[in-house]
């Protein structure tokens, strides 16, 4: 699997959101302990989360596939052979 990458603004932005999670919530945290948290998580969980969204993606697929074929069969005219 391709690793998970943030662009510099995502990156800054969830760093920020960590640092004040544990600003709220624990102790202060400094900028660079926090990037490499996240670093951590997009590696060690990132994948479990991004595995998910596929099935979660999957099922939602399938259903709509259900829905489609479910409509063509509705548009079909009886045969008169």
């Amino acid at each position: 699997m391709k690793k998970i990458e943030f662009s510099k603004e995502g990156k800054a932005e969830i760093v920020s959101r960590i640092r004040a999670y544990f600003d709220r919530e624990l102790d202060p945290i400094g900028g660079l302990p926090a990037e490499f948290l996240l670093d951590f998580f997009a590696e060690e969980i990132g994948p479990y989360f991004y595995n998910r969204g596929l099935r979660d993606a999957q099922v939602a697929l399938l259903q709509r596939m259900d829905d489609v074929a479910e409509d063509i069969h509705l548009l079909e005219r009886e045969e008169k052979f």
